[in-house]
């Protein structure tokens, strides 16, 4: 079932559709990659492009039927953009930050260098690997801005990441037709899995911290 800020955000994505075509699907899925963490779910963008692929209706932009290659391409173009951009922000902005702030949220240097030498061990797989799990796919931009992994690995991985997940969502509405809301119902538990295993990373890195100041007390 459809929340009601889905079943709100439905209609618009079809006009969309309608009216930009593949330009729009790049949008908005550069736009989930952004701001994952508000209720624009590629797990609905994606599918519902599918169906229109089936429905073989005309594409505004090339005026022919949509096509999946072109939809596929489109998808992971804004894939590439949305990471990008949370990319150059996370390494320009977010790394002073933590750099000078990150104290007060029990983050200091040692820790950003554990990371910088995480990632460059690995962080080609991480980016991979986050491209298919919901809410990693995004966020996963964020730690390689901020350990600043390398500009070409970090697009090839990430292009590399989100080409099967925009395959299987969009050919998994293609497929399914006036069903295509089904796809969201299958990833739903693991995107369970995913909030979960986040919350325990979060927990294991503060009681890690917490255990790290009061022994060093």
């Amino acid at each position: 079932m459809f929340s009601a800020i889905e079943e709100r955000l439905i209609p618009l994505l079809e006009q969309m559709y309608a009216t930009i075509g593949y330009p729009g699907l790049a949008g908005i899925v550069a736009f989930e990659n952004i701001f994952f963490f508000l209720p624009v779910p590629s797990e609905v963008v994606l599918p519902l492009a599918g169906w229109m692929v089936g429905r073989g209706v005309a594409e505004p932009v090339t005026g022919a039927p949509w096509s999946f290659p072109l939809a596929v391409a489109s998808a992971t173009l804004g894939s590439l953009i949305g990471a990008l951009v949370l990319y150059a922000v996370s390494a320009a902005g977010a790394r002073p930050l933590l750099e000078r702030y990150g104290r007060y949220v029990l983050i200091g240097e040692h820790d950003l260098d554990v990371a910088d030498r995480w990632f460059a061990r690995y962080g080609d797989l991480a980016v991979l690997v986050a491209r298919v799990v919901p809410i990693a796919r995004s966020a996963i931009s964020i730690p390689a801005g901020i350990s600043r992994m390398p500009l070409g690995r970090f697009v090839v991985f990430t292009v590399a990441g989100s080409l099967p997940w925009n395959v299987a969502l969009i050919g998994g509405g293609l497929v399914l037709g006036e069903h295509w809301d089904a796809v969201r119902e299958w990833i739903k538990p693991l995107e369970y899995v995913a909030y979960a295993l986040v919350l325990a990373l979060v927990a294991l890195f503060l009681w890690r911290q917490l255990r790290s100041r009061r022994d060093g007390a």
